[in-house]
């Protein structure tokens, strides 16, 4: 399964919260300015909230023909008929995550350096995901920021399988990667900018060149 746009819109609980933002209520922001393409991450939120969260978002993903990808966990994911899962390095192996979700399933992995690449390319990933391309203060990676070039290496590393380029990126440097050869930018806080996040998506869209949304139900 490809990905469906160039912006790859993440929900970040946290982030959404200290915004004053509910997940839901983000997402369906995102999509009405025209995302088709989202993450929902959600570290320290229990179970059963992240599920009714996962579950509200996948209903309103479908019904404008977008994708919801799940951040770790697998069985929120085979519950909430979302369409895959992005893995840490940490995270479940993708050999099982494939074995739970099946082969029409997304499964997107981080990789941080050269090696990690290497060895998430020898597996059943539908793309790989590098960063943080730029300094970012919403998720501690523990890794330095690569920066443009190591976008541009890991893209030739790459070959066919598609690369999503993530961390402190905005409206003003996405242009940049996609010009490096990303399939989609993952961003995070730049899409508040401004307070409002449908209308963002939307400057998003046009910059990047994604092709015209169609509405939703």
């Amino acid at each position: 399964m490809r990905l469906r746009s160039r912006l790859y819109a993440i929900v970040d609980a946290g982030v959404a919260s200290r915004a004053g933002w509910a997940p839901t209520a983000l997402a369906h922001a995102y999509l009405k300015g025209g995302a088709r393409l989202m993450q929902l991450r959600a570290p320290g939120v229990d179970t059963s909230k992240r599920l009714q969260w996962c579950r509200e978002i996948a209903g309103m993903a479908a019904r404008w023909g977008a994708q919801l990808i799940v951040n770790d966990r697998c069985d929120v994911v085979i519950v909430s008929a979302a369409a895959g899962v992005h893995l840490g390095q940490d995270d479940l192996p993708v050999e099982a995550a494939r074995r739970l979700l099946g082969p029409e399933a997304i499964i997107g992995v981080s990789t941080h350096d050269d090696q990690q690449v290497a060895v998430t390319l020898g597996k059943a990933v539908n793309y790989i995901a590098t960063g943080p391309v730029y300094p970012t203060q919403t998720k501690e990676t523990g890794y330095q920021a690569v920066g443009l070039e190591a976008v541009r290496r890991t893209v030739t590393l790459a070959g066919p399988c598609p690369v999503v380029a993530i961390g402190g990126i905005t409206l003003a440097t996405a242009p940049d990667l996609i010009e490096a050869g990303v399939a989609s930018v993952a961003v995070i806080s730049d899409l508040l900018t401004g307070g409002d996040p449908e209308r963002r998506v939307r400057s998003y869209i046009a910059e990047l060149g994604d092709p015209c949304p169609s509405e939703g139900l």
